[in-house]
């Protein structure tokens, strides 16, 4: 039986940059760092002799991992990677006020798609990209009407 999404992993260059722009950028907080490393993470990563640094970070019920990897070195990946591409294209955070903290991350220096857009259904949404290119979606839904 499937409990529910537990987390998103993300290979990044640096650890310490990515905790950084996670837990300033988008207001996540540190729920562990540490070492990886051994025969029990190369096998179930399916990678020989994985090793590198890890870090946790999470806000609500949003959990990130964040590898950063020793060995085997990584294959570079294009920052500006389109979101068409095969694979896990984003993830999403939910925001209570899209605008404002879609400006307090331009003014930061982080790259967007574009600016914040209104579906028809009042869905708020715009897709940005961390440190590293990784997309992340910033999503504000519409108010819920009375019950």
């Amino acid at each position: 039986m499937i409990g529910g999404l537990h987390h998103v992993g993300i290979s990044v260059t640096n650890l310490d940059a990515a905790i950084e722009f996670y837990t300033k950028m988008l207001e996540m907080e540190v729920a562990a760092t540490f070492p990886f490393g051994g025969p029990l993470y190369s096998q179930v990563m399916g990678l020989e002799n994985a090793q590198g640094r890890m870090g946790v970070v999470r806000k609500g019920n949003l959990m990130l991992e964040l590898f950063e990897f020793a060995h085997p070195t990584p294959a570079p990946k294009d920052p500006n990677y389109s979101v068409g591409d095969r694979g896990i294209s984003h993830f999403g955070i939910e925001v209570t006020d899209i605008e404002a903290t879609y400006e307090r991350l331009v003014a930061a220096g982080v790259r967007f798609h574009c600016a914040v857009v209104t579906f028809p259904k009042g869905v708020k949404a715009t897709y940005g990209r961390d440190q590293d290119g990784n997309v992340f979606e910033l999503l504000q839904m519409p108010p819920r009407a009375p019950t």
